[in-house]
């Protein structure tokens, strides 16, 4: 269920910009169509504490990541939403360790918007292509 949950929301991410371009479509019709994507930078990792890209955002930098290092979140933090613009991919972490005895997913770096994470993140890496 994970992955058929993973690819629709893949699929609705890649589809935005094409839904919100539809001439025949008015805009009015096209926002509700549509939940706001959060704002992420080409190269970023960018991770909000709360569902639907609200609350605090965390940006994380490629040029400051060490590549597949587990990378915690602050203590006592985690993020509900997040977009990877990375252009590679991430793997996002409910262990504060990356372990893998608690859930994961793998997130593409084309770019990638998660409205709402099945868990809360708490860690993640950055692969290499």
């Amino acid at each position: 269920m994970r992955k058929t949950v993973t690819a629709t929301v893949l699929a609705a991410a890649a589809l935005m910009p094409q839904l919100l371009q539809l001439p025949h479509l008015p805009r009015a019709a096209a926002a509700v169509a549509a939940p706001g994507l959060g704002q992420c930078a080409t190269g970023e990792l960018c991770l909000w504490e709360k569902g639907d890209f609200r609350g605090t955002r965390r940006t994380h930098e490629l040029a400051g990541l060490d590549i597949e290092s587990c990378v915690p979140l602050p203590p006592g933090t985690s993020a509900q939403a997040l977009a990877n613009r990375t252009g590679r991919p991430v793997t996002t972490y409910q262990s504060e360790e990356c372990a893998e005895t608690g859930e994961f997913e793998t997130y593409p770096g084309g770019g990638t918007w998660v409205p709402q994470s099945p868990y809360r993140v708490r860690a993640f890496k950055v692969w290499e292509s």
